[in-house]
Parts: C-alpha cells; sequence; structure tokens
C-alpha cells in the first residue's frame, strides 16, 4: 500500500490522478501537518475513490497538548469522521514524552465508534523506547503506526523498522515514512518488512506574486523563493509504478 500525504484537494487530485489509492490529508504541511477543513475532505470523497486518512492536530511543535487544545481535537474529530473520514492520524504525548494512555484511548474509540482506522502518526518517533511504546498502542487498539524507526528519515530508521516488524507486525499495521521515494522504496520495504510506504511525492510549483518590492511572503528555500509545493503526479505515478 502506498499512502500520499497531502495537504490540500489539489495534492489529493494530483495523488488520484497519479494513480495513489489511499492519501493523509492535512492543512498546513510547512507546519508538519495540521487538521484539514471538511470542505476539503468533502470535495476529496465527492469527486475521488480515495481511501481518506484525515490528520488531527490543532498546532505545530509537539504533541503534548492543553486541555483547550485537546477538546479542539476531539470536536474535529469527531465532524471530520461525520463527513465520511476513512481514519484518522493522531498523536498525544505526555510532558515526559510517553503515551498520553488517556487521551489516545478516548480517540480510538471515537474512531472505532465510526469503525474506522485509527492511526498514531510521527508523534511516536518523539519517543524515547519504541518497542514499549508499540506495545502500549497495541493495549489501546490502535490499528497503525506511522513512524521512520525515531530517525529523521526512513532509511536510517531501518533497524527500529525491522524490529517493529518482527516484534509486532503481526498485531499492529507499521507504515514507514519520511524520505521515502521511488529511488528507495522498494529496498526499504524489503530490508525492514513493511507493506506500507508513506510518501510525500512533492514537487516545487513557481508563484509570482510571492514577493513584492518590499513585501514578501516565501518560505521556500533558495533557489524556490517564489514557489510553493505540492503532490507532483508524475512522482506519484512513479511510486504506483513500482507495483509495491
Amino acid at each position: 500500500m502506498l499512502e500520499i500525504c497531502c495537504g490540500s484537494f489539489e495534492d489529493a487530485w494530483n495523488a488520484y490522478q497519479g494513480g495513489a489509492r489511499r492519501i493523509e490529508l492535512n492543512s498546513a504541511l510547512f507546519l508538519g501537518g495540521l487538521t484539514p477543513t471538511t470542505a476539503c475532505l468533502d470535495m476529496v470523497k465527492a469527486e475521488t475513490d480515495l481511501e481518506v486518512v484525515c490528520m488531527v492536530r490543532p498546532r505545530g511543535a509537539g504533541f503534548c497538548y492543553t486541555e483547550p487544545q485537546v477538546r479542539q481535537m476531539f470536536a474535529e474529530a469527531k465532524e471530520l469522521l461525520d463527513h465520511g473520514s476513512d481514519g484518522l492520524a493522531f498523536g498525544f504525548l505526555t510532558q515526559d514524552g510517553e503515551v498520553d494512555e488517556k487521551n489516545t484511548k478516548e480517540m480510538v474509540d471515537l474512531i472505532h465508534s465510526y469503525g474506522k482506522t485509527a492511526v498514531f502518526h510521527r508523534a511516536f518517533d518523539c519517543v524515547k523506547e519504541p518497542y514499549e511504546t508499540a506495545e502500549k498502542l497495541i493495549g489501546l487498539k490502535v490499528d497503525r503506526i506511522l513512524t521512520s524507526g525515531l530517525e529523521e528519515k526512513a532509511w536510517d530508521g531501518i533497524p527500529v523498522l525491522r524490529e517493529l516488524v518482527d516484534r509486532y507486525g503481526s498485531q499492529i499495521q507499521i507504515l514507514a515514512g519520511s524520505g521515502v521515494n521511488a529511488g528507495n522504496a522498494r529496498e526499504l520495504m524489503e530490508k525492514t518488512g513493511v507493506s506500507q510506504v508513506h510518501s510525500s511525492c512533492r514537487d516545487w510549483v513557481q508563484d509570482p506574486t510571492t514577493r513584492g518590492e518590499k513585501v514578501g511572503y516565501s518560505f521556500g528555500p533558495v533557489p524556490h523563493e517564489d514557489d510553493y509545493d505540492g503532490v507532483s503526479r508524475e512522482l506519484v505515478r512513479k511510486m504506483v509504478e513500482l507495483k509495491l
């Protein structure tokens, strides 16, 4: 299974046109991905047959949330599920970098009450002990973990990914993500035993109005000061052609 990380309806449309079958739908990918709007979700569900896992994340930075932020997350989660999301990606950690078991259980129970998929996202990569954490998530009935093996890129996390699959692959799905592309996906899967990968398949698109004479809204690195990033259907197609 190939999952494409999308930040807009256009991203989802390009993923669909490239042949993808499942996406993770976000907003604000430059912050690592925040909760998408229900309007965006509605458009994706109406115009494609993609399986859509929506992010539930109210802000950038880490995953230890205040009480008002938690309430917002549950309100958004219910709204997304009511609008037909096929699953939700989320992550709750304590200040000590452990799984927040109370909120995780409540979120899993909510998702499962709709018969949908509960995904613990890369908050997992900020914990200290991956194997104990995986066991906790299995006990909490999480369906899938998105992880790079606690490294910045999944390729560097191959040993941990392999161990997670060997120990727990029959009890929870392991989805490898971060830095996965057409050049390394097949070998990564062979080395780790994962059967699912998560890829951005992103490229740069120019918007000449990004900078004025005295005001600029650039966020891309040199030489992409006038660009924004988006899913490339050609890069998706290259991944699909690998027949993962």
